[in-house]
């Protein structure tokens, strides 16, 4: 043939004779194709996987959407189809709890999704999961505490997941006026607050770290029985064909396998769905029916994974001289070049270092695409650089036992496929080890208390709708819950001052109280106090403006007249020239107070919009005290929220994110085991026949099994060494930005390290019993 540009006929004429070596060359052949078709199959599932996250969060938006309230802005009059429903949300060892009390208004009330009615008095309805923890002894204290009849079972329409922990509880108490709100149907967009762009950050780190080994493994796949196929090339070459038709022909040889991997992939995926509702992942349960790929990720995938088999196998034989009489790659290889290989990570390092100190407060955001194009760079560079790092190191190594030298001796004249194999999980360990650096942090500044003991914690308590005899008793509570040593708690509202937009704390409390809040000295009902917090201690110290300062003589307004609930006005209040200035008592949450401290007398309560209940508990550090805690609290007000950070919500989205990256790990790893023994058995296959002669020649059994160790150990251990320095270094630039490198666990490695280097083990282990097989006399046939 002529060596010109090939055209669509030509292309679609090789490819499909390609395709014929690729299934009519024997048992050798299928196996061949099905080894890379699995490869490509494991791949393929966890991308479909990937791609079915962003449908995944669209179901869960919408199911939550769909079992809250309808609130809108005008009031809803009561009425036959209205309800009146209150948070009840709660944690229990450490799962979280989605609970509503529900009240019904008339005979026909709205009922939220999984409900065909409202709970009486008394009585609760729950999910499946919940039922079974109720059922079980550990479920005794949350019956205690939840106190009702379970009449009936969530369906899962009403659920996120089926191992979700959920309740709706029936009440004959509630009303607008303490918290409730009132409803005539459910079913609202939910608006959710975005992302601190330190977790925002980890999320973008997460999914580039997460996918990529996946590519990896699928550019590996595509190339198993590289050795055979190229010596089929030579004899085509030698019929006629040139070099460029010889390629196509090995395309269409891997387009094969690659296809059939797809449509493996797929069904391994759905399997694997009809599967995933009964598999809880460290507390992340969903309904298969919500596992589904968007339309366009899915096509990408059912395009890209061929193109990119086909891409892969001809730039695999650019290095190989296919010739009519053999093949050139088996004589002496030119080294590999560094330069070229350092330019990925250096352009992936030039766009990380600039953004350092861009997420310092909760101001910055975070430049996904540089981020995500960044990390991608640098970590590719561990996947070039090992490669340069392998030949470098193994070209040196003399002498030693006989395994030793076999092991070293393939690596010295191939060490492609050990390093393919080995590339991915590098860049897994990698990229583990800097989202463990970027977790430690967040964790670290959301979850410490320098103020107590490691034997202690805080348990801050906060009520949206309270009274001062409501909170004086929480309080008294609280003091006498066992497992608590201090308690405090009283009622806290904003004012605003008169003829400004500006407005000041305002705490009312009894005299006790009003003592650990500050240095108040003498006291009795009817005094009025101006805290002042020691600078550094006070709302200065924190995110946004401090209180203003009251002065005596200010006047503060106030939106209830005195002694009329039903009329919504102004009322100036004057702040008494009586009123003393007086220093704050740091708390152990660490912001003094910082405004007015009232008591009972001075300002009624009711003319307070909204009066809120503050307080917080020091308890010994045990899951007992915890529980007896949140009992105590539950059964003052279900509504009332815990929590032993001071920053609740970004705690919980830590531990959400530490909970998802943890489970696509899991996934990931299992990926990268299945994927190293099918490439482990393909080299062994393409090596039978010098297995079979080493044994035939009197080599033991034993001394080929730890050169096989060896032999995947060398690359494993420079992989992880490069992984590391890689990963500290990516979590280092990654620390720049949120400017908070202080706190940084840098030894966080070392787990991550031994499990990588423990799936190297694993693999090693399973294939011995097929290394054992491939030394069989009968490896000695030939054709």
């Amino acid at each position: 043939r002529g060596s010109g540009a090939a055209g669509p006929g030509e292309w679609a004429r090789d490819l499909a004779l390609g395709a014929r070596f690729a299934t009519s060359g024997g048992r050798q052949g299928w196996l061949r194709t099905l080894l890379t078709a699995v490869g490509v199959a494991l791949g393929v599932a966890v991308l479909l996987l990937a791609a079915a996250v962003p449908e995944l969060i669209r179901s869960n938006g919408e199911r939550s959407e769909a079992r809250s309230g309808a609130f809108t802005e005008e009031s809803v009059d009561r009425s036959a189809y209205s309800v009146l429903t209150k948070d009840a949300n709660n944690r229990y060892h450490g799962d979280q709890l989605y609970g509503r009390l529900l009240q019904a208004d008339g005979s026909s009330p709205a009922t939220p999704p999984g409900l065909d009615h409202i709970p009486a008095p008394g009585e609760m309805a729950v999910s499946p999961a919940l039922k079974r923890l109720l059922d079980s002894p550990d479920g005794k204290a949350l019956a205690e505490r939840l106190d009702a009849k379970v009449v009936g079972t969530i369906g899962d329409d009403g659920l996120l997941g089926p191992y979700e922990l959920a309740f709706y509880k029936g009440a004959d108490d509630l009303s607008e006026a303490h918290g409730a709100v009132r409803v005539d149907k459910f079913g609202s967009p939910v608006e959710e607050a975005p992302l601190e762009p330190a977790l925002l950050l980890l999320v973008v780190v997460a999914c580039a770290v997460l996918v990529m080994p996946v590519a990896i493994f699928i550019a590996t796949a595509v190339r198993f029985g590289g050795e055979q196929r190229d010596s089929r090339l030579a004899a085509l070459r030698l019929i006629g064909a040139d070099v460029a038709t010889a390629r196509r022909m090995a395309a269409g040889e891997t387009l094969v396998g690659a296809l059939l991997g797809l449509l493996l992939g797929g069904w391994f995926f759905l399997l694997g769905r009809a599967f995933i509702g009964h598999i809880v992942l460290f507390r992340i349960s969903v309904f298969p029916e919500d596992v589904t790929p968007g339309p366009l990720l899915g096509l990408l995938i059912a395009v890209g994974v061929p193109l990119t088999a086909v891409a892969v196998t001809i730039f695999a034989l650019r290095g190989v001289a296919i010739e009519p009489l053999g093949l050139v790659r088996k004589s002496e290889q030119r080294k590999r070049r560094l330069w070229w290989r350092l330019l990925p990570p250096a352009a992936g390092a030039a766009l990380l270092l600039p953004l350092a100190g861009s997420l310092q407060n909760s101001a910055g955001d975070v430049a996904e695409a540089q981020v995500i194009s960044g990390v991608v760079l640098l970590l590719s560079g561990i996947v070039l650089l090992l490669p340069w790092l392998v030949e470098r190191i193994v070209g040196r190594l003399l002498g030693g036992p006989l395994s030793w030298q076999l092991a070293v001796r393939r690596l010295q004249l191939n060490s492609g496929n050990a390093t393919r194999a080995v590339s991915g999980i590098t860049v897994a360990v990698a990229g583990a080890i800097a989202l463990q650096l970027l977790f430690s942090v967040v964790q670290v500044g959301e979850e410490n208390n320098e103020n107590l003991s490691g034997a202690q914690t805080q348990i801050d308590v906060y009520g949206p709708q309270s009274s001062l005899a409501a909170a004086e008793r929480l309080t008294r509570s609280l003091k006498e819950t066992e497992g608590v040593t201090e308690a405090s708690g009283y009622l806290q509202s904003w004012v605003e001052l008169r003829g400004s937009e500006d407005g000041a704390e305002v705490q009312v409390a009894g005299c006790r109280t009003l003592r650990a809040l500050a240095h108040v000295g003498e006291c009795r009902d009817g005094d009025v106090f101006l805290a002042r917090p020691k600078k550094g201690e006070g709302a200065e110290g924190m995110e946004g403006d401090p209180s203003p300062r009251v002065k005596p003589g200010m006047q503060l307004t106030l939106d209830k007249t005195p002694g009329d609930d039903s009329q919504k006005g102004e009322y100036t209040w004057r702040v008494p020239d009586s009123a003393r200035s007086v220093r704050s008592i740091k708390p152990p949450e660490g912001v003094a107070a910082d405004g007015l401290l009232v008591t009972p007398s001075v300002l009624d309560e009711k003319r307070l919009e909204s009066p809120s209940f503050q307080g917080w508990a020091i308890t010994e550090r045990t899951g007992k005290a915890l529980e007896e805690l949140r009992t105590t609290v539950f059964r003052t007000d279900p509504s009332f929220t815990l929590w032993e950070s001071a920053d609740q919500e970004t705690a919980e989205d830590v531990g959400t994110l530490t909970s998802a990256v943890l489970a696509a790990s899991v996934a990931v790893l299992l990926l990268i085991g299945a994927s190293m023994t099918v490439s482990m058995l393909e080299q062994l296959r393409e090596r039978k026949r010098q297995l079979s002669v080493l044994v035939a020649f009197g080599t033991k059994r034993s001394t080929l099994g730890v050169s096989v160790l060896w032999q995947t150990a060398v690359p494993v251990v420079l992989g992880i060494g490069l992984a590391v320095a890689f990963g500290l270094g990516l979590g280092w630039a990654l620390l720049r930005m949120t400017s908070d490198e202080g706190g940084a666990d840098w030894l966080v490695f070392l787990p991550t390290a031994a499990a990588g280097a423990g799936v190297i083990a694993l693999v090693t282990l399973v294939s011995l019993p097929f290394l054992w097989r491939m030394m069989r006399p009968d490896g000695l046939r030939t054709e």
